[in-house]
């Protein structure tokens, strides 16, 4: 076989699973969720809906629905 052809190895790997991370951030009086995936909740007056929200991004995100 010559030095550059390409081989059939089988498919590609699949791509790394990049898992969601959550923090919560506070903006005056409001706190409000993000993940590292760009997402971001709405603001709220309370932390633990915005903790709410967090986790429920994360749940959605490991089931593949939309947010």
């Amino acid at each position: 076989m010559p030095p550059h052809a390409p081989t059939d190895d089988g498919p590609a790997p699949a791509p790394a699973h990049h898992p969601h991370t959550t923090t919560t951030a506070e903006r005056g009086s409001f706190a409000l969720a993000r993940c590292s995936c760009g997402w971001s909740g709405p603001a709220r007056r309370s932390r633990d809906r915005a903790r709410t929200d967090a986790a429920a991004h994360t749940a959605d995100a490991g089931t593949g629905l939309p947010d």
